[in-house]
């Protein structure tokens, strides 16, 4: 066994070699770039000020959702992204199917309060792919556009989880004046360093989205769509469509993200990537979302990957043709080589580490193994520092042990694709999409992507900003600028309380005190509910649902989570509609 280790390392070191040394290339590109922006700072082209990105020409802004069985975050999503972003020429299509009820009643929850959010129903059942549903959205928008006169010049694709940054579409209206195809930067959530998958998509979206994105199209490459965060000018949507069959979005494929940015580099759409920065809002500039969190959902999201980017963009598009397409396919296909051989290389190392092999080998293996293990090693250095970046040091520091595991991911996700993909093609049937389960972050987690509340009274049309700004001259110390405008009479509490249902993401709640049952109104002691100042009205799907005139907190939740086992729910209600409440109930 040994011997034949000897033998195989050389060779094995040598293509780990070549991986490596392509990944060289694109880190000395970044690095370049990056010097280049130092050393002339007069030249940068970006990042645009906010005076350029108000004075450009407001685009009307398409963004576009898919869902099947997204009924547990879809409200919330729509909900806070209405909150947070700063753009007022925008509408929201969420594609739904008929025998999927719930996720169209969540939906229909939230368009029946905006105007801007529209139903797009697949006019037949799911699930079938998610470039099927959206396609049937892009021609819900068609209709919609004819019905009523509207036109949009940019359709944005989001998902289901997103949290769009408060100024993406500014951005991107901004770049939307001289780009076809523009994608935005797109970074997992900060996660608990125990949650090992989910912090190694930390990583790799990091490194990717810092370092990778932002080369290819310096270098000549096609920027690939990351399926969300993703803006098309129009005129590239109707080039995709007159080149395939009026498909904008190709049904038959696993990654129409991807496919799409490839296709619309070869019709001449110009792209652009945006870079990831923190600018003019919190944290940075980026699409922020929960990947999946546990070994058998990522397996299945990577397994899709592999097939659809690597295996069905290969029998698809072959090798390109020219070099340089040639080259980024490599680049995007070599982990059917890379994630194999990495793991091989994990269990080498520590084998050659316990039996000192390096002293059997020759001279020449011995330097290719050097330096692989070296490339290796500020491949390493680069990851973390981009992870630093993002999430911080203490962070990166564990990146090197999440970049194990996630070699064994890789690996068991590439032998897992082609297996699959081999069977599909023995077999004569069709790939199966996979669909990645969702999740949304909790209230906490969305607070720092909030508008302020002023924002929020002044785009909903309950003051107008020159009142606002006479109104914040007069306002006391430490009194609440809702209060202040109260006493005013500026707004009434009805908008108060919507503007702040929106800001901190808590649905606004109207129960009827004669539908509220007697035992649920006294689900919380009379004690806790005159303490805390909620009331129990309803039991649904597993939660409790409380009335309440003030903001939950961490300590109400504590103080509160001794009397229930459900989880719990809070809907704002106004202070008025609280004591008629409790004066009915109690």
């Amino acid at each position: 066994m040994d011997a034949a280790i000897v033998v195989m390392l050389a060779p094995l070191a040598a293509a780990l070699l070549i991986s490596g040394l392509d990944d060289l290339v694109i880190d000395a590109a970044w690095a370049i770039s990056w010097l280049g922006e130092k050393l002339r700072p007069a030249a940068k082209l970006w990042p645009p000020g906010p005076r350029q990105l108000d004075s450009a020409p407001r685009l009307s802004i398409a963004i576009i959702v898919p869902l099947w069985d997204e009924h547990e975050v879809i409200a919330r999503m729509l909900e806070h992204n209405l909150a947070s972003i700063r753009y007022t020429e925008y509408h929201i299509f969420a594609g739904a199917y008929p025998n999927d009820d719930r996720t169209q009643e969540a939906v229909r929850d939230v368009s029946d309060r905006f105007p801007n959010v529209h139903l797009a129903l697949v006019p037949h059942d799911g699930p079938t792919s998610k470039a099927d549903c959206l396609n049937w959205i892009f021609q819900h928008i068609g209709l919609f556009e004819e019905q009523t006169g509207q036109t949009f010049d940019v359709v944005l694709v989001h998902d289901a989880e997103d949290l769009i940054h408060p100024d993406e579409l500014r951005w991107i209206n901004y770049y939307a004046g001289r780009y076809d195809f523009i994608q935005t930067p797109v970074l997992a959530l900060p996660t608990p360093l125990s949650q090992m998958t989910h912090g190694l998509y930390c990583d790799e979206f990091a490194e990717y989205h810092l370092r990778d994105m932002p080369v290819r199209p310096m270098l000549g490459g096609f920027v690939p769509s990351a399926g969300v965060g993703t803006a098309y000018r129009r005129a590239a949507l109707e080039k995709l469509a007159a080149a395939r069959s009026n498909r904008v979005f190709e049904p038959e494929a696993l990654t129409e993200d991807y496919e799409n940015g490839f296709e619309l580099f070869r019709l001449g759409c110009s792209q652009a990537f945006i870079p990831a920065m923190r600018a003019h809002g919190p944290g940075f500039m980026a699409t922020r979302e929960y990947f999946p969190q546990n070994w058998t959902a990522a397996l299945r999201q990577r397994t899709r990957w592999v097939m659809g980017i690597a295996l069905q963009g290969w029998e698809r598009f072959g090798w390109g043709r020219n070099p340089a397409e040639a080259y980024w396919l490599w680049r995007d296909r070599k982990g059917l080589i890379a994630s194999p051989l990495g793991l091989a290389a994990n269990l080498l190392f520590v084998y050659g580490a316990a039996t000192r092999i390096w002293t059997r080998t020759t001279p020449l293996a011995a330097h290719i193994v050097i330096t692989t293990a070296a490339i290796a090693m500020i491949r390493l250095a680069v990851r973390m520092g981009c992870t630093a970046r993002v999430y911080g040091c203490a962070f990166a520091l564990a990146a090197p042990i999440r970049a194990i595991y996630g070699n064994v991911l890789n690996a068991s996700a590439t032998v897992r694709a082609v297996y699959r993909y081999t069977l599909s093609r023995a077999r004569g049937r069709p790939l199966v999409w996979l669909k990645t389960d969702h999740a949304f972050p909790s209230r906490a987690a969305l607070l720092e992507h909030k508008r302020t509340l002023e924002e929020i009274l002044v785009g909903s049309g309950s003051i107008s900003e020159a009142a606002l700004a006479a109104a914040t001259a007069t306002q006391p110390a430490q009194m609440p600028i809702g209060e202040h405008l109260l006493n005013l009479r500026l707004i009434d509490e009805d908008s108060l309380y919507q503007a702040l249902g929106m800001q901190q993401g808590l649905p606004l709640g109207d129960p009827d005190p004669c539908e509220v049952p007697p035992a649920i109104a006294r689900a919380i002691p009379e004690h806790a509910v005159r303490q805390w100042r909620v009331l129990p009205f309803r039991v649904a799907e597993g939660n409790l649902l409380l009335a309440t005139p003030q903001l939950p907190s961490d300590e109400m939740n504590a103080a509160l989570r001794q009397f229930t086992a459900l989880e719990m729910r809070f809907h704002l209600v106004t202070p008025r509609k609280f004591e008629s409440l409790r004066n009915a109930l109690l």
